[in-house]
């Protein structure tokens, strides 16, 4: 999963997947939410982010994690 904040366009994209996203649906106004071709949730893409969440604060809980070197 990779989060990446455009500030140019307050813009959000959480990316759920290396695939690529082939349908979007918005479900809600400035929430799009992309599909790859499986029909699987691709990505999240959130217009005026910084008005709808607290983008100084990102917390995870049980997350398995495997270390990487």
């Amino acid at each position: 999963m990779k989060l990446s904040y455009f500030p140019d366009t307050d813009s959000l994209y959480i990316d759920l997947s290396q695939r690529p996203s082939v349908e979007s649906q918005e479900v809600s106004e400035g929430v799009v939410l992309d599909y790859d071709a499986e029909g699987n949730l691709a990505g999240i893409d959130i217009d005026h982010a910084s008005r709808k969440l607290n983008l100084r604060e990102l917390v995870t809980s049980h997350i398995p994690l495997e270390a990487t070197v």
